[in-house]
């Protein structure tokens, strides 16, 4: 398996952290195949109860997607690379197992929508959260999608168009955040949430998480056909690049 993610076991729970804590933890195409084999290969482990999915450091679970990798996208090469991201939501709604999002920090872009499509989100007062692809010339559709099965149609349109991101407390009230704990109890308070899920009767658990999993995945060809679109359209003028290139000027990154 590869090192930009890493998996340690609490008793019958499985912590799978993204580790690229220089990045922030952001989504190369590296990352995004390392999580997808990792949940497949958890699901399949039969000592595994549960998955908490978590961010390596203390500053982020996931910024999103790697700006640099994003800037060197070709239009040709839009959707395959769209598809690979993507995916993990996919493995994520098809894991049978719980999946609870341990938020130890900023949860943006992609990372947010890992949380989304979880079953359950624990954060730490500190945490924040959003959808600010828009502000980096990506649109926001695929975001705007995993929040319309959470949200109402104005505070989508909100965070969708302004790209702001959320502090722990509006989140929470949100519905967005199940729970909250210190960030010294985070992992341990996941854990218990997994574990909780994990002992609920076997047949009445699959069948409502194969419910919600149905919903999730109703529209999802839909907004995935729509952000590829969009996406392809933003590179195509140069919208995209420009901006991520002084994104990355501003912080003498590129």
């Amino acid at each position: 398996m590869s090192d930009v993610v890493t998996i340690e076991k609490v008793g019958a729970i499985a912590v799978l952290r993204l580790n690229r804590e220089d990045a922030l933890n952001a989504i190369t195409l590296e990352l995004a195949r390392g999580v997808a084999d990792a949940l497949i290969e958890l699901d399949a482990d039969d000592t595994v109860k549960g998955i908490v999915l978590t961010g390596a450091g203390t500053r982020a679970f996931c910024a999103g997607v790697d700006l640099r990798e994003a800037r060197g996208m070709q239009v040709a090469n839009i959707e395959n690379w769209f598809g690979t991201v993507c995916n993990i939501y996919r493995q994520i709604l098809m894991t049978k197992k719980p999946v609870i999002t341990a938020l130890n920090g900023i949860a943006a872009g992609g990372g947010f929508q890992m949380a989304l499509v979880s079953d359950l989100r624990v954060a730490h007062p500190g945490a924040r959260m959003g959808q600010p692809e828009i502000n980096a010339g990506i649109p926001s559709i695929m975001g705007s999608y995993w929040m319309s099965l959470h949200l109402g149609w104005a505070k989508n349109q909100e965070l969708s168009m302004t790209g702001r991101l959320m502090d722990a407390g509006e989140a929470q009230s949100l519905g967005l955040i199940n729970y909250m704990a210190e960030p010294d109890t985070l992992i341990d308070t996941a854990c218990e949430v997994a574990e909780t899920l994990a002992g609920k009767p076997p047949v009445a658990w699959r069948r409502t998480k194969e419910r919600f999993r149905d919903i999730a995945l109703a529209g999802f060809d839909d907004a995935f056909r729509a952000g590829v679109l969009g996406q392809q359209e933003s590179y195509a003028t140069g919208e995209a690049q420009a901006i991520i290139d002084g994104f990355l000027d501003a912080r003498g990154k590129k």
